[in-house]
């Protein structure tokens, strides 16, 4: 069994969202076709997409050609709608939430993670609990909400929640900064993605937020962890030489912190995925693509058949057995796919 992580839905078609959310501005989708679509933000082309991101059968087909026996589908961020007011992006996250299950109709091959207004921890735990009372698995989150990092207060409450409730969390970058010199080359995705994803774990273990988690919070941090990895012992070094202003709300070193790290495995090359095994462990390193999008990985789980370093009970560990331990769902395995 091979399980993917990380990979992405968008409903075909959704409500007027400004009628049922209120408000203006929202995403909505042009239809081009019958196999493509765009995502438009007002009359801005955001993104092209086809049937791989709705049609349940165009994924169990890809899947099958890449020996991919789970999937887990999360939400496209474009559509968390954090700057929204709670009350607009609680409704949104209602209404693709249960697009999203009606899409995947059951399908055992799908596990499927939910969104949540994450700008109010309330509405978010509240439906987070809807969500898993109808058959969501975990949550995809942005990792930031406007200036608040995941160290917020608001924000380690509901990632609180989601440790008390055995809810696995994929952090996922979003709302990448812009700019003359990152709006070339889809820069903002080769390297604001990376290092927002870095950002987002600086701010787990220098603002603290693991130190308040409890140990057992399943959390995994999407695109190989961005370049935390790389950059450990530069964060390492900056800990003990410069604690007047690095240490902050950190009790330990930020080595320490490794095994409440998971990383999908979406870094394409060999050596980086070595570097991701070596810094965190064999256990702690779980198969993503980022399906259907054309900056993932094809065909699904190549970068560790052909590692050429892993033993084949590594392999099965990144493959399958450290996937299936995030989820949940070792004993549930009856089902079939």
């Amino acid at each position: 069994m091979t399980v993917d992580v990380h990979t992405h839905l968008v409903p075909h078609g959704w409500p007027d969202l400004a009628a049922a959310c209120g408000g203006g501005g929202w995403p909505w989708l042009r239809i081009d076709s019958e196999r493509a679509a765009m995502i438009m933000i007002g009359q801005t082309e955001f993104r092209p997409i086809g049937p791989q991101a709705w049609d349940r059968g165009v994924r169990r087909a890809d899947m099958d050609a890449d020996g991919i026996d789970l999937q887990v589908v999360s939400p496209t961020p474009v559509f968390f709608s954090y700057d929204r007011p709670a009350g607009q992006a609680v409704k949104l996250a209602e209404i693709f939430n249960d697009l999203t299950l009606q899409t995947l109709a059951g399908d055992p091959r799908f596990v499927p993670f939910c969104q949540v207004p994450l700008q109010d921890p309330d509405l978010a735990c509240a439906e987070l609990d809807r969500c898993r009372a109808n058959g969501h698995v975990g949550v995809e989150i942005g990792n930031h909400v406007g200036d608040k990092d995941l160290d917020d207060a608001g924000i380690v409450a509901f990632l609180k929640h989601c440790a008390e409730t055995g809810t696995p969390v994929l952090v996922h970058p979003w709302d990448m900064p812009g700019g003359p010199r990152l709006d070339r080359w889809m820069a903002r995705w080769l390297t604001g993605m990376p290092a927002e994803t870095h950002l987002s774990l600086l701010a787990m273990i220098l603002g603290g937020a693991f130190d308040r988690l409890p140990p057992y919070l399943k959390i995994c941090f999407a695109h190989g962890g961005g370049s935390f990895a790389f950059w450990l012992g530069r964060l390492e070094n900056a800990w003990h030489r410069r604690g007047d202003v690095v240490r902050g709300c950190s009790e330990h070193p930020p080595s320490t912190y490794l095994d409440r790290i998971l990383v999908d495995t979406v870094v394409f090359e060999s050596a980086p995925l070595r570097l991701l095994v070596d810094t965190l462990g064999e256990d702690r390193v779980l198969v993503g693509s980022d399906y259907p999008y054309p900056l993932g990985e094809r065909p699904v789980g190549e970068v560790v058949r052909k590692s050429g370093f892993l033993t084949a009970e590594q392999q099965h560990k990144l493959l399958t057995a450290n996937a299936l331990h995030f989820l949940g769902i070792e004993h549930s395995l009856g089902r079939s796919v």
